[in-house]
């Protein structure tokens, strides 16, 4: 199951990578940041199905989704300079909270 947690971060880091080089990409006029959309993106969905050979897909999208987004949040702080008010970071808590139900309480969270 470690593998499995282990794919599904690999798969949401590469997803994470893909939406920062789509941001850089100017709308896919710079070669470089739009190959590595590519790359991000056809990776992270490769790992994805890896994934879904033993996690059920809402569990699996569910998480991917939920990490993605905070990823994808901090990196466009970090990398963009693209702040967030505290509706924001609201919601991004209720979904983390919402991956801590699914994960500690469902019992489709195994397969």
């Amino acid at each position: 199951m470690f593998q499995t947690y282990s794919f599904l971060f690999v798969a949401v880091l590469l997803e994470t990578f893909g939406s920062a080089c789509l941001q850089s990409s100017q709308q896919f006029t710079r070669l470089w940041p739009t190959l590595g959309a590519i790359l991000g993106f056809g990776s992270a969905f490769w790992f994805f199905t890896l994934v879904l050979k033993v996690l059920p897909l809402g569990v699996t999208y569910a998480l991917w989704s939920g990490i993605g987004i905070i990823l994808i949040a901090i990196s466009g702080r970090v990398l963009f300079g693209q702040k967030l008010d505290a509706a924001a970071l609201l919601g991004l808590g209720l979904i983390i909270a919402g991956i801590l139900v699914i994960n500690l309480f469902s019992k489709t969270a195994t397969h």
